[in-house]
């Protein structure tokens, strides 16, 4: 036998060992996976020494994997993989707000503010009043939406990344009677995803770079609508064109604006500078 064909026995017995799941769309996704797994390692003549390298960096990305840091979502994110995830399964309707990453930083049981609140809540930054509307793409306001909100402050941290158990830059709400949003927040800023660990390495080997552009994540659900998982970026922030991650999408980025003192949009009187952001959220309708 020679050595193309003894390659292509071992991936066809690992193929068949799979013939017997009974799980059909597992049995799909395994033997795919064997496939192009094996067909990587053919192409690029996979060395021991690089497998074992491999193994090690996965080893890595699982050992510093904890309840605040998700690096194999990081790792996902890098390569493209959760953009691409999201592009395959992203509801293809004219008019609806784009979907991107989902990122490593959301937490379930962050605090409920009322419409209009402040979900910065100390965390450092520009004060930011946001707002817009909830809507479906036929134009109906939808009330009583749920939106999670969640940001890092103007030193790319989330609340998280900090060890003195804090909750800032990150609240939900309810939409009122007309679908809309607002509270205040403080102004996004671009930064670095977590580099300190096998991700990081792996984008220095690179000569790629960590930075994010700056952007404030939403997650939206209501009643008959599918969830929505968003970010809205800053126009003319110098990252767009290097994202990190490759979450932008040219239908998220918005222009911000910039006051000094005044009245704000809820009456109120903001001291020095702050800025503003508006941008409606339109949802597709979930299928029965």
């Amino acid at each position: 036998m020679n050595p193309a064909d003894r390659e292509q026995a071992v991936t066809d017995e690992v193929v068949a060992s799979f013939a017997g799941t009974t799980d059909t769309r597992l049995r799909e996704v395994m033997q795919s996976l064997v496939r192009h797994l094996h067909a990587f390692a053919r192409d690029v003549r996979l060395s021991e020494q690089e497998w074992e390298a491999a193994i090690g960096f996965l080893t890595r990305a699982g050992h510093i994997t904890d309840e605040r840091r998700q690096e194999f979502i990081l790792l996902s994110d890098v390569l493209g993989l959760s953009m691409l995830t999201v592009a395959i399964n992203e509801p293809k309707v004219d008019g609806a707000t784009e979907a991107t990453v989902f990122g490593p930083f959301f937490v379930d049981d962050s605090p409920e503010i009322p419409l209009g609140g402040d979900i910065a809540r100390g965390a450092a930054g520009t004060p930011c009043f946001v707002s817009g509307q909830v809507r479906g793409t036929d134009g109906t306001a939808i009330p009583g939406a749920r939106v999670d909100v969640w940001e890092a402050d103007e030193d790319g941290f989330y609340d998280v990344q900090y060890t003195d158990d804090r909750s800032a830059g990150r609240g939900w709400l309810r939409t009122g009677e007309e679908g809309e949003y607002r509270f205040w927040s403080v102004l996004p800023a671009p930064y670095p995803i977590p580099h300190d660990g096998p991700v990081g390495d792996l984008l220095t080997a690179a000569g790629r770079g960590p930075m994010r552009p700056a952007h404030l994540h939403f997650k939206v659900t209501a009643a008959g609508y599918r969830t929505l998982i968003t970010h809205i970026f800053l126009a003319g922030d110098p990252y767009l064109e290097s994202d990190a991650v490759f979450g932008v999408k040219e239908g998220l980025v918005v222009e911000s604006g910039k006051h000094h003192g005044g009245t704000a949009p809820d009456g109120s009187r903001p001291e020095g500078e702050w800025a503003s952001l508006t941008f409606d959220l339109v949802l597709v309708t979930e299928p029965a």
